[in-house]
């Protein structure tokens, strides 16, 4: 038997760590060289865990972003979103913070005042999700959802949690804009769970623990582990602890994307048009903030994904 035709991973992904001061790390799974986009997922990042010194925090200036959705869900601490539509709005473990961005939208990520007042700490997710053709240029929006809020399936020492999209017969009531799925899920010591085939671009990263796939092996904290097309795996915590493991995926995209710093599109010319105007400064400003990232110098012509 090949054992290459008999694996049902396609890809693994070893994401990038890249130290943003002070050991604050960020893992960086997507856009890899090895693969760009599973399902509209574009990019995926993880922040932390890191502990801020009394007096610091996050502190991301406003920048803009077009043609897609971010997804912010953390694991531990608080982050404060402000942002053009005068949107402020805390974030905290459990809940989700989806910011479509449409044709333009400018937003900051922050440790509130309050919060610096002691060591904070903090550990989670951000995504981009491109959005199809016919929203790339939608008007902008931003919902909330507690932790409550969101759809949750317990038992045989596996929970769920629906974080978008649709799985394991369950729908998140955040209004996506292709089939895809996000899912939190968490596996006890010795939990097993049976990851169904419902999407044609379908992955799995570790987050905490070990990821036991059965005859595919063993994966550590960190992995991004994309799956062919049409594997139904059984997913497991390996060793003697309990593991922690986002899903991530959904359809292909309706033709290429176009990424080159915070904008996606499928015209390249789009994004050179969104880079001008932020040179210009003619997209919308977050109120009460002054301060913004300037548009770095990126040589060439914007990267087509996949």
């Amino acid at each position: 038997m090949n054992p290459e035709l008999d694996t049902a991973v396609a890809t693994l992904v070893v994401p990038r760590t890249h130290d943003l001061g002070g050991g604050f790390n960020v893992r960086r799974a997507l856009p890899n060289r090895d693969r760009r986009m599973v399902g509209p997922f574009v990019f995926f990042d993880e922040m932390g865990p890191h502990t801020f010194n009394a007096g610091d925090g996050l502190d991301v200036r406003p920048h803009p972003h077009i043609g897609l959705a971010t997804v912010t869900y953390l694991l531990q601490g608080e982050i404060q979103h402000r942002d053009s539509l005068g949107t402020n709005q805390s974030i905290r473990p459990g809940e989700v913070n989806w910011m479509t961005a449409g044709k333009g939208i400018v937003h900051s990520e922050r440790t509130a005042a309050e919060q610096r007042i002691h060591p904070t700490p903090l550990f989670g997710l951000q995504c981009w999700v491109a959005l199809p053709k016919s929203h790339e240029e939608v008007d902008p929006s931003f919902l909330h959802l507690d932790a409550s809020q969101l759809p949750v399936i317990e038992g045989d020492g596996a929970t769920a949690r629906i974080i978008s999209g649709s799985f394991f017969g369950q729908a998140s009531p955040v209004p996506v804009a292709s089939p895809m799925f996000y899912v939190d899920l968490q596996l006890q010591p010795g939990a097993r769970l049976t990851m169904p085939a419902d999407y044609a671009e379908q992955a799995v990263y570790v987050l905490e623990g070990v990821l036991d796939l059965g005859r595919d092996g063993l994966f550590e904290r960190g992995q991004l582990v994309v799956l062919k097309p049409g594997a139904v795996v059984t997913l497991g915590a390996g060793g003697t602890g309990a593991a922690r493991l986002m899903l991530l995926g959904g359809e292909p995209m309706d033709g290429p994307r176009f990424l080159s710093w915070n904008f996606v599109s499928s015209s390249a010319d789009r994004i050179e048009q969104a880079k001008q105007d932020w040179i210009a400064q003619t997209f919308p400003k977050v109120p009460g903030e002054t301060e913004f990232i300037p548009m770095p110098d990126i040589p060439g012509r914007p990267v087509s994904y996949p």
